[in-house]
């Protein structure tokens, strides 16, 4: 089909991702936009698994701190280039990434940086409330592991919905950005202080 261009310059807009890949999308859609998107995430999630293991030492350390001076970020990501780390796509990421941790408190950036016996102690208080809520034993391990899905959406970065989308993750806008520079991009690790936190 021919795909009209307007509906090629929208998708594009909405995505990010190059004319040619949007035309072929909606080509391969009939021209729905909706179904493109999800066509062009899939292949993103592809591209993005295809570039997981190359080296990234590039990229940029970022601060951000709060208006009224009370919660500020530090974080590194980093890419392969010296090239890509210094585009308006990436810094604009970089940005997005402090804003997300100072918003949503992340605690670690993915479900794999959890340390076992936290994920163990968590298990354990997610089992007391679910039978102090009198619930069977066998539908116990169930509610754990729903809960337990839910905790690592809370502390985990990637995992948040992103907090300018809510419709997408973290992880979503960060397959995104490796699709558009044509890079790995990894973010490494961050800081977050809040004023007075800890404080007794």
């Amino acid at each position: 089909m021919e795909v009209p261009a307007k509906l090629v310059k929208e998708l594009r807009e909405r995505t990010g991702v190059g004319m040619m890949e949007c035309k072929k999308a909606l080509a391969e859609t009939g021209g729905d936009i909706e179904k493109a998107i999800v066509l062009l995430r899939e292949r993103g999630l592809a591209a993005a698994a295809k570039r997981a293991g190359r080296v990234a030492a590039e990229g940029m350390i970022a601060a951000y701190i709060h208006p009224g001076n009370r919660v500020g970020v530090l974080v590194e990501v980093n890419c392969e280039t010296d090239f890509v780390a210094k585009t308006d796509d990436f810094k604009n990421f970089v940005h997005d990434v402090t804003l997300q941790i100072a918003a949503s408190r992340p605690e670690y950036i993915s479900r794999e940086d959890v340390p076992p016996e936290v994920v163990d102690r968590e298990k354990e208080i997610l089992r007391a409330q679910a039978r102090g809520e009198g619930k069977p034993e066998k539908v116990v391990e169930k509610m754990v592991e729903g809960r337990l899905e839910k905790f690592f959406k809370e502390a985990c970065l990637l995992e948040q919905p992103f907090v300018k989308n809510p419709d997408i993750t973290v992880k979503d806008l960060l397959n995104e950005v490796i699709v558009r520079t044509g890079e790995n991009v990894v973010i490494r690790r961050f800081i977050r202080y809040e004023l007075g936190e800890g404080v007794k």
